[in-house]
């Protein structure tokens, strides 16, 4: 029985504020028999980070597809809630979001990389100043200054015009990767040190921006860019990132106007890492379930076919191998 639609939950992003999501992949009555003969069958239970979530249901999806006595289930409520869900048992795999800690290792944690995507500053579509940031951008020390010190309060700080409109930004008050990755990126300082108003989940952020006109928050790739048109959903906008510092947005920091340019930029590192980073699934310990270890080779292998797809960059031929032997 299907419990949620992931297309629908990019499409009404609004809904879904805080909380973990829960999506069940099974397909119940399905015409489509899988791959004849298949014997494969059993549940994998997946929980974590907001920041992996549909690439994860899309795979799930697929996977589902292939096997039809397989139930895949699926929930989003953070990478920290990943990784405790793994360390514990309570989940077969956790969706993680940035670098395994040395305190995660010693605990047991085995871990994987399975795709990249990157994180993104984004403000609302009516932003005062919105004329300005397109063209100009914000530098590292702006974003510093707003999300660190507090030093830049107005938007005409920020951009240098004389706009009094203050900034609101907001951050993520659940423990996510995305925070992670931009403190990292703002001199590499912790989630702890980010100033704003603290949101739960990718969802939550994205709707606080378009709801609020003086916002700025950051948010995954796939909360940003609504996966059919590939386009940036209504009510948002990127800010771009003034990489060289030189006060204007050069035709090769100007790459946010699609999915699919942004992904470029992501794969070719034109776009900074961080808050470009691996996303992981990680166990407490090498998964010896035999169900978990071929949906993880699959998705290696034929399941990276469908990562460009998700909104999401693929992992590299050597990366892939590597991780293969890792789970082998």
């Amino acid at each position: 029985m299907r419990l949620f639609n992931p297309c629908l939950f990019l499409s009404v992003l609004t809904v879904f504020t805080a909380g973990s999501i829960l999506t069940s992949c099974n397909h119940g009555e399905s015409n489509n028999k899988g791959v004849a003969g298949d014997t494969l069958k059993g549940k994998i239970t997946i929980s974590g980070a907001f920041a992996l979530y549909p690439l994860t249901v899309k795979w799930a999806e697929e996977f589902e597809k292939l096997h039809p006595r397989v139930i895949v289930n699926v929930s989003a409520g953070g990478a920290g809630k990943g990784m405790t869900d793994a360390l514990s048992k309570m989940v077969d795999l956790g969706m993680f979001s940035k670098a395994v800690s040395p305190e995660e290792q010693a605990k047991g944690a085995w871990w994987i990389a399975v795709a990249k995507d990157a994180v993104i500053p984004t403000v609302n579509a009516n932003n005062p100043v919105l004329t300005d940031l397109k063209k100009k951008g914000l530098t590292k020390q702006k974003f510093f200054d707003i999300f660190i010190t507090g030093n830049v309060k107005t938007w005409g700080q920020a951009v240098g015009n004389g706009s009094k409109v203050e900034l609101q930004p907001f951050t993520r008050s659940d423990a996510c990767g995305a925070a992670d990755m931009w403190a990292k990126f703002l001199g590499n300082r912790k989630q702890e040190d980010l100033l704003g108003l603290g949101v739960n989940g990718d969802p939550g952020v994205a709707d606080a921006v378009r709801r609020n006109v003086e916002g700025i928050g950051f948010n995954n790739l796939g909360f940003i860019y609504e996966m059919q048109t590939r386009k940036i959903y209504p009510g948002l906008s990127v800010i771009p990132i003034d990489i060289n510092g030189n006060g204007i947005i050069d035709p090769d920091e100007d790459f946010y106007g699609s999915m699919d340019s942004v992904i470029k930029a992501i794969n070719d590192g034109t776009y900074p890492s961080p808050p470009a980073r691996d996303l992981y699934f990680v166990s407490g310990g090498k998964p010896e379930n035999s169900l978990v270890k071929i949906f993880l080779k699959w998705i290696l292998t034929d399941g990276q076919k469908f990562v460009n797809e998700a909104g999401y960059v693929a992992i590299k031929p050597d990366q892939i191998e590597s991780e293969l032997k890792n789970l082998n």
